[in-house]
């Protein structure tokens, strides 16, 4: 849409479903030249804080619906509902001429997702994924090092992104909003750093899941093992599980091992940390430390809006990872490798 530079980007944040939505708006808050609103109509989960009350916690502009949110003719608008409201969501920001900023995944079906890439395109809007480790300066490295040659050519990858389960959320291990549990809430972010390093194509996935842990709560799966196999002959394999406890001093981390022929080099996005020990109780204490990832990507987004240029990782970038996370769950379902063609 056309922006003026003179004038206050206006940002609206649908929905305070995600927990990275709160994350969103303190540092939206705490943009120059922005000026944010916020929807997040009911019913809420009971025990859930949401809505006004959230906003009001948030110190952030609040209005009851969607509609009195695109009424204001935000110029850009982040999503952070429930997986399944991704494309309702999307598809209203673009009528309403906004660039949209959509948590991951993209979609919980191919077809919400090609609809969404149908609806950003046809109104001429911009799609950015939210997928901010790829802004981490550790991967910004990496990346640099493998166009430079240090690696030679890498043959294998292993990721992690080991986690709580997200109980502040039901919906998070609810398949009818969330599209699954563990493969869908963390295969993606490991899928957009190995699009961001090596650009190449996923020809099929081999998937195995169970649900052993948190099975008294969660509705999903809670933990996975994913192998993807590239057009470049590179074999990537991908932990992802809620497989830490509740009384874990952080969520969890996003770790990364590239073997090349030149070299390997281990990546733990979320090491920095001062760890210690709380005086009264003895309970492990971790502070991290460091840039913030979200800020970055919230600053990329920003800067495309307020330049009309695309940022990265686009509505395409979204549209391969999703492929990626329903050839997982197929395999899972079926016990067989299944090729990305086939999704």
């Amino acid at each position: 849409m056309n922006y003026s530079p003179e004038q206050p980007l206006k940002v609206a944040v649908m929905s305070f479903a995600h927990t990275h939505a709160m994350g969103y708006v303190r540092l939206l808050q705490g943009s120059q030249g922005v000026t944010v609103l916020t929807s997040d109509p009911g019913p809420h989960p009971v025990g859930e804080l949401r809505g006004r009350a959230m906003a009001e916690r948030l110190g952030v502009d609040y209005v009851d619906t969607f509609e009195e949110l695109l009424a204001w003719r935000p110029d850009a608008v982040v999503i952070t509902s429930e997986n399944a409201r991704h494309r309702e969501l999307v598809e209203l920001a673009a009528a309403a001429g906004a660039d949209i900023l959509c948590e991951k995944p993209l979609a919980t079906t191919l077809e919400d997702g090609i609809a969404i890439r149908k609806a950003v395109e046809g109104a001429d809007v911009m799609l950015m994924m939210a997928f901010p480790v790829r802004f981490a300066s550790t991967f910004q490295k990496l990346k640099a090092a493998h166009l430079n040659g240090a690696l030679g050519q890498i043959v294998s990858v292993r990721g992690s992104n080991n986690g709580q389960l997200p109980s502040m959320r039901s919906w998070f291990s609810d398949p009818a909003l969330s599209g699954g549990g563990a493969l869908v809430d963390h295969v993606v972010h490991i899928a957009d750093l190995l699009e961001g390093l090596m650009g190449a194509n996923p020809l099929s996935v081999t998937a195995v899941v169970n649900q052993k842990l948190h099975s008294e709560r969660a509705r999903a799966e809670t933990a996975g093992l994913v192998t993807i196999s590239y057009d470049n002959g590179v074999i990537a394999g991908i932990d992802c599980s809620w497989s830490l406890p509740d009384t874990a001093p952080t969520w969890g981390g996003v770790k990364l091992s590239v073997a090349g022929t030149a070299g390997t080099v281990d990546i733990d996005f979320f090491g920095p940390s001062a760890r210690g020990l709380e005086a009264a109780t003895g309970a492990p204490i971790e502070l991290p430390y460091g840039p913030n990832f979200d800020g970055a990507l919230l600053r990329a987004f920003l800067k495309g809006v307020r330049g009309g240029v695309q940022p990265q990782p686009d509505v395409n970038v979204g549209l391969r990872t999703l492929r990626i996370v329903l050839a997982a769950q197929k395999s899972a379902l079926t016990g067989a490798t299944v090729s990305i063609s086939d999704v």
